[in-house]
């Protein structure tokens, strides 16, 4: 039997002006074999809410830095059970589509584990995404993200970055079932 550690989480679909998707490259420490694209964002501390969360995770992750405020309401929520470090993990997670005209990646804010895990991003178009053979999560994520970019009738705005300040947090893979992840 599996014992899980719960976790939530907040994730950021951040988009460009050419509607590419930000996704770093990741692999789990105890797997180095298992690779992986995912969104930024990571695990909510406590107390914490879903977009403080997702707008602490993004400026850690890239640079990027918005107030809560600005990612507004989810775009989609899972539940999903995915392995990390030897730990199995039962997420509830956020999804937030955040815009942005352009952006280059900051990765300074990395924490130790990040630094380990986090090998590359990427700017992916959805398409390219979708006809990968590379792993990816969720794996439904080119189906999120076109929701997300059809969105309600009215769609974020673009994201004007907060001032500048101190980066923290973390982020980790997201992937479903007990299954191959």
């Amino acid at each position: 039997m599996t014992v899980y550690t719960p976790r939530r989480a907040a994730r950021v679909l951040l988009v460009d002006a050419a509607d590419r998707v930000l996704l770093f490259a990741g692999v789990d420490p105890a797997r180095p074999e298992h690779r992986y694209w995912f969104t930024p964002g990571g695990g909510l501390e406590p107390g914490e809410t879903y977009p403080a969360a997702a707008a602490r995770e993004l400026a850690e992750e890239t640079g990027l830095r918005l107030p809560p405020a600005a990612f507004g309401t989810p775009v989609h929520r899972d539940v999903t059970e995915f392995p990390f470090g030897g730990v199995w993990y039962r997420q509830d997670q956020e999804f937030f589509l955040v815009r942005v005209d352009s952006h280059d990646v900051d990765t300074a804010g990395f924490n130790e584990i990040e630094r380990a895990s986090m090998l590359d991003h990427r700017w992916w178009p959805e398409p390219d995404l979708a006809a990968t053979a590379e792993r990816y999560y969720p794996p439904d994520l080119p189906a999120i993200l076109r929701r997300a970019l059809a969105g309600p009738p009215a769609a974020p705005e673009r994201a004007v970055p907060a001032p500048p300040g101190p980066p923290v947090g973390s982020a980790g893979p997201t992937c479903r079932g007990g299954g191959e992840c």
